[in-house]
């Protein structure tokens, strides 16, 4: 998996963007009422509930704290705190690993204020949440490319703000991540001998995912198939295209002691 890039202590983000926007969102409240040791939804004034989720949120209690932020909403769904309350909730969820219950709240907060402030962090939070849950290559890539989606969405909505640019590093990785996936469906055509199948994938990542770092290796592995289906021509450009770009990697050595072995006629480069 991705290696995450959030802190897990509430609050306490790598990305300041995340801690940054829940200050932002809590401050003007914080001192208001004391800790709560009974967390049983009964109704309360929206100024004691708002400050017992936020209290829960700061000590650790995360899927606590986003159950009192959903109280404030439905409790008091015309005040102020409400609309704090929303985007708290998703927060709280995030923190507390309940990716899909995030997402809901985000979306819900979206749908009621697509026009709202804060409505660019709503969209960074389920980018992160797909994000998140990113499998390793050997799995389906389902939530990778919704997380591709979800972050070019940031990128596209929101271009100037920090959540684009912590948007566009994760995109890199994700590109990454789903050129992985390519390769090692390619390889696995390829050790079966399905070459055209294994070269249709390594052709995939030259065209979708050449500025990620499998594309020497996918270009390497297109001499090889093209060599393996008796088209030296092709291998020979995909070989001269590795010596151009990647001169000193080792993908490119390997391409051309073996142009130079099998296809002597061709130059690799």
């Amino acid at each position: 998996m991705i290696a995450r890039d959030a802190a897990r202590s509430p609050m306490k983000f790598a990305f300041l963007a995340a801690a940054g926007v829940a200050a932002v969102l809590t401050s003007g409240c914080a001192g208001r009422g004391g800790k709560v040791h009974d967390t049983a939804f009964v109704a309360r004034d929206v100024d004691t509930l708002y400050a017992a989720a936020k209290d829960k949120l700061d000590h650790g209690d995360t899927k606590v704290a986003a159950a009192l932020f959903d109280e404030v909403e439905r409790q008091h769904p015309y005040s102020p705190w409400a609309r704090r309350a929303q985007l708290m909730s998703a927060f709280s969820y995030y923190a507390a690993r309940d990716y899909t219950k995030s997402i809901q709240a985000s979306q819900r907060f979206l749908s009621i204020h697509p026009g709202n402030r804060d409505a660019p962090y709503a969209y960074y939070l389920i980018a992160l949440c797909y994000y998140e849950q990113i499998s390793d290559v050997a799995r389906d890539q389902k939530d990778t490319l919704q997380a591709k989606d979800a972050l070019t969405e940031v990128i596209r909505r929101y271009p100037s703000t920090r959540y684009a640019d912590d948007a566009r590093l994760k995109l890199d990785l994700v590109n990454d991540h789903l050129a992985g996936k390519e390769m090692e469906i390619g390889r696995f055509y390829e050790r079966s001998g399905k070459w055209l199948a294994a070269s249709l994938r390594f052709r995939n990542v030259i065209d979708t995912y050449q500025t990620t770092s499998h594309a020497p290796e996918a270009l390497y592995r297109m001499v090889e198939t093209s060599l393996a289906m008796g088209i030296p021509e092709e291998a020979q450009k995909a070989a001269a295209v590795l010596g151009a770009n990647y001169p000193g990697s080792e993908w490119y050595k390997k391409a051309y002691d073996l142009m130079n072995k099998h296809a002597p006629g061709t130059k690799a480069a």
